[in-house]
């Protein structure tokens, strides 16, 4: 199993500082949060772009996904989200990564409408997607928060330029089991998010383990050869602090990966 930590821990950081710190700990990716207060997003140069491939590339650090904020469900016309898609996709495909994380952001609670538009607008940004190499994985969040909800969306789209990122935190919410959101998922699975937070009430941050959620039966429910990636939100909690908790958590992801049993999901090491 490979390791990934999200900059959304980091915000604001050079790219440098955040992959010598993923390599130091082990950590074999991150995810990058595409937005204007960081590094790289969708307005960044070519030129720096391409630096920033060097970088990561000297530090031994993949990207696993640009983090964007493409809302495919939102109510408007089409033609802004998938211009905003497109530009994530050609970032990440300059960035090397498999993945472009896009939310739902429908209606709460959502309707058919939503479905609708989410679906049209992946089945028009997929292609595109894939023609670069890059995934778009909707992350179980907001208005399709379980498995459930956004495999539904994904069994419309039914290409492989589009895909699902697990959010345990949000299938959690959503009063959904891990082991059914592995089944409602496993077709379409890109990677799985993991943290955890204080209770439902308060997601102030934690390190793992320390929290509520249910990470060793999401860990054991996923793929052997599969991504975790460790999103821990001192964005929106600028209290925590992300770096003195990276190689605690890093063995902590481990001894679960190691511990899971083994079946018909994946043999092999973490």
């Amino acid at each position: 199993m490979k390791y990934a930590f999200s900059t959304l821990g980091l915000p604001g950081t050079p790219l440098d500082r955040a992959a010598a710190l993923a390599a130091h700990h082990g950590f074999h990716g991150l995810e990058l949060r595409a937005h204007p207060e960081e590094p790289l997003h969708t307005a960044t140069p070519a030129a720096e772009r391409a630096a920033a491939l060097r970088t990561l590339a000297a530090s031994g650090i993949a990207v696993l996904a640009v983090a964007g904020y493409a809302r495919v469900a939102a109510p408007g016309p089409d033609e802004p989200v998938l211009a905003e898609l497109r530009a994530l996709v050609r970032l990440a495909a300059d960035l090397a990564a498999p993945y472009v994380r896009a939310f739902p952001g429908g209606g709460d609670p959502p309707g058919p409408d939503d479905d609708t538009r989410a679906v049209r607008r992946l089945l028009a940004a997929a292609p595109f997607a894939e023609r670069h190499g890059v995934r778009i994985l909707l992350e179980t969040h907001d208005s399709h928060r379980t498995g459930a909800a956004v495999a539904r969306v994904l069994g419309g789209v039914g290409h492989p330029g589009a895909g699902a990122l697990w959010d345990v935190l949000h299938t959690w919410l959503g009063g959904e089991p891990p082991d059914a959101s592995y089944r409602a998922l496993a077709a379409h699975l890109g990677y799985v998010q993991v943290k955890d937070v204080r209770s439902a009430r308060d997601l102030t941050p934690v390190a793992l383990g320390t929290g509520v959620l249910p990470l060793a039966e999401a860990v054991a429910a996923v793929p052997r050869d599969g991504w975790l990636c460790w999103e821990y939100e001192k964005r929106w909690y600028p209290a925590a602090e992300l770096p003195g908790l990276l190689a605690g958590g890093r063995a902590y992801l481990h001894g679960l990966a190691a511990d899971r049993p083994r079946g018909p999901r994946g043999h092999g090491q973490a």
